[in-house]
Formats: structure tokens, C-alpha cells, sequence
């Protein structure tokens, strides 16, 4: 399975940017694909994650009512549609995958994904 983001670049406070995670050579219709990141310095945070099978969906506090993720099935994408952006949004953002249909304290941990994105960078700044 590979992983492969796009997507990310430099905008101002307040803009908007979508990325994207398509997966390839995924055989298995369960599974949960999520976002974290990672600014310079800090741990890497939970972002969003959306399950394939039930769509349920989970967003990290400081992101909650400003990035909303969604999914293509057919294609194996998932997106994060990103608004108001801030500073603090700043960082690289990875996909990762974990296979099944995992609880919310699985999708939480970053150490429980099977497959990991690239990362692409993310640039808030005026």
C-alpha cells in the first residue's frame, strides 16, 4: 500500500487549502485514513480521520470547525478541506493509514498505522 498527499503550500492567515491522500494498492474495503502533523519542534498531532466503511469521523480540538474531512471510495482519496487557517496550522501533514475498522483511542495513536504518507508542507504565514 502506498500513501501518496498533495496539496499543501503557502497561505495567508484566514486562507483555505484541501489536501489530498490517494491510496494505492489497497485491497482491503476497511479502514480508517487520518491526518496528523507536525510543526518544528512539536509532537505530532492528530488532525481529522474518517473510517471507510461508516464515514464516522473524528477531528483533533484545535482544528474542530475549521477542517473538514471527506472521502472518495471509489478513488481511495480522502481529503481535508482547511479553512481559517492560522499560524499554528503550520507544519508538515501526513496521511497515515490503519487497517480494520478501528475505535477512536486507535485512531488517536499514531504508533497503531499500518501505512504512512510522505508528508507535505503546510505554510500559514502573511
Amino acid at each position: 500500500v502506498q500513501l501518496q498527499a498533495s496539496g499543501g503550500g503557502l497561505v495567508q492567515p484566514g486562507g483555505s487549502l484541501r489536501l489530498s491522500c490517494a491510496a494505492s494498492g489497497l485491497t482491503f474495503s476497511g479502514y480508517a485514513m487520518t491526518w496528523f502533523r507536525q510543526a518544528p519542534g512539536k509532537e505530532r498531532e492528530f488532525v481529522a480521520s474518517i473510517r471507510s466503511n461508516d464515514g464516522n469521523t473524528l477531528y483533533g480540538n484545535s482544528v474542530k470547525g475549521r477542517f473538514t474531512i471527506s472521502r472518495d471510495n471509489a478513488k481511495n482519496t480522502r481529503h481535508l478541506q482547511m479553512t481559517s487557517l492560522k499560524s499554528e496550522d503550520t507544519g508538515v501533514y501526513y496521511c497515515a493509514l490503519k487497517l480494520g475498522n478501528p475505535i477512536a483511542s486507535t485512531r488517536w495513536d499514531s504508533s497503531k498505522y499500518d501505512y504512512w504518507g510522505q508528508g507535505t508542507q503546510v505554510t500559514v504565514s502573511s
